[in-house]
């Protein structure tokens, strides 16, 4: 389709790869929801692309993605280019385009949104998936060594953006993470039916391939120390990540059948990966990881973000015969994608909004058998801008529940090993960065710089990313200067 038909959004209407079959979903699929495009049908929707002068899609990406770009290079069958300017900005192009909100970021800004915005996110995994499957790799070949090493703690997505970053300014980068993995949540927090597993595996390959070095199973304070790490490189990069999860504190969440949502999520990982590539058990969840059989049960989940739809279309997967999820505001206030709402929906997953939980009721067992709840409306902003939720005298109820999973969220909490650096934190668990005289990204030790959900407080895969290749670029400018 020729960029010339400035009508082309009209010719052909957008769409998505095909889904696997609802029937499937509903009786224990954990396959990746969407399939992929051809290269026809992703040339056909890059087509739809036009071209805007300033290209609010590109603004709105937290990396800053050359969106238009490389739709016009898909649609001219140019993909090893187009999967170049993908990289250029962004070293988990195929994970984005699988798990980030596209709806809330360059979808959403798209011109074309009244007529239906163009497929970003399908054409971002399509080319991607498509150049490493031809045997394309990252082209490093004009990056001179600087002799320069830095260590990066945290294999996730803030860790891997520096990582990616450092290495094409002929920085050695080493990575270590506790776990044997790469990937942080990406591996372990997020279902197979987002994003399958081969896909963090394949990306592994990519970035040793490109000569980031990992060192995993390597837990810091324990298997090395802070003070090490100083020694022996240039810098340090702090991408802890975000894993201690908001449990509400709500009467009753010590009952019987009570989960916190990580938990939950990363022992399903376990279970539908059939074993254990983590290698250790996950640091304070010893006694949390004891999922329960869901097959038949009614369940209830408490948030309205990606987090709580993971957990309820799990459930679905489960096997459970009622799955609920409860959210105190209204659905236009729900801060998970739009997208994964309608397919939770479309499993078979009530919603129940504007109910505020009060307490977990269980019987004399000790065992779970509701959630109580209140109706709310909504009242004035908070100083985040978002409508409180009030509630409305007389109208509490119990909603019934065999499992109940608390998917409040979840944030960062700062290391103890960080005490002897004069690292600065805040009460809730950030670590401070960037500010007063310092680098973007500096800590108050001037060789230490931490980014993403460490410093952030816990956010999207993509603006981890972006935090992670912005503080490489500070560092670089500390230990190349």
């Amino acid at each position: 389709m020729s960029k010339k038909n400035v009508f082309q959004f009209l010719d052909l209407p957008r769409t998505m790869p095909q889904r696997i079959p609802l029937e499937l979903r509903t009786s224990g699929d954990w396959s990746e929801l969407y399939g992929k495009f051809d290269k026809p049908d992703a040339q056909y929707q890059a087509g739809r692309c036009l071209d805007c002068g300033n290209p609010y899609c590109s603004w709105k990406c937290p990396v800053h993605n050359a969106i238009p770009q490389w739709l016009q290079l898909v649609q001219e069958n140019r993909i090893t280019e187009a999967a170049e300017l993908c990289h250029s900005t962004n070293p988990l192009p195929e994970v984005c385009g699988r798990v980030c909100p596209q709806d809330r970021l360059c979808e959403g800004a798209c011109t074309l949104e009244e007529f239906g915005a163009v497929t970003i996110g399908a054409v971002e995994k399509f080319i991607t998936d498509t150049a490493l499957a031809a045997g394309w790799r990252p082209d490093l070949s004009d990056v001179q060594a600087t002799g320069k090493r830095v260590a990066v703690i945290g294999a996730g997505p803030a860790g891997i953006g520096c990582a990616d970053r450092l290495v094409r300014a002929g920085i050695h980068a080493v990575v270590f993470d506790r776990y044997e993995q790469i990937g942080g949540l990406l591996q372990f927090g997020i279902p197979t039916f987002k994003l399958e597993k081969s896909v963090i595996a394949k990306r592994r390959e990519v970035l040793e391939g490109m000569g980031v070095e990992f060192r995993l199973g390597v837990e810091i304070g324990r298997d090395i120390t802070l003070e090490q790490l100083l020694e022996d490189f240039d810098a340090v990069f702090l991408g802890t990540g975000a894993y201690r999860y908001t449990d509400g504190g709500l009467i009753g969440q010590d009952l019987e059948g009570v989960l916190p949502a990580l938990p939950f999520l990363v022992q399903n990982g376990r279970i539908v990966g059939g074993n254990d590539p983590w290698g250790r058990p996950i640091a304070g969840w010893e006694d949390k990881l004891a999922v329960p059989d869901l097959a038949g049960k009614r369940v209830v989940v408490l948030g309205g973000g990606d987090t709580g739809m993971d957990c309820v279309r799990s459930a679905i997967r489960l096997g459970a015969a009622r799955v609920t999820c409860a959210y105190r505001r209204d659905e236009a206030n729900m801060p998970g994608s739009a997208r994964e709402v309608a397919n939770a929906r479309e499993e078979g997953v009530r919603f129940l909004f504007n109910r505020q939980p009060l307490a977990i009721e269980g019987d004399a067992d000790g065992k779970t058998i509701g959630v109580r709840v209140v109706e709310t409306r909504l009242g004035e902003p908070d100083e985040r801008g978002r409508q409180n939720a009030v509630p409305i005298e007389g109208s509490e109820s119990l909603l019934d529940a065999d499992v109940v999973i608390i998917a409040f969220g979840f944030s960062p909490s700062v290391p103890e090993w960080l005490a002897s650096a004069g690292v600065q934190g805040t009460p809730n668990g950030r670590i401070v960065a960037g500010g007063d005289d310092r680098l973007p990204f500096q800590t108050h030790h001037p060789k230490l710089f931490a980014g993403g959900d460490a410093v952030r407080g816990a956010d999207l895969v993509v603006t981890a990313v972006a935090e992670g290749r912005d503080a490489a670029g500070s560092i670089a400018q500390l230990v190349l200067r």
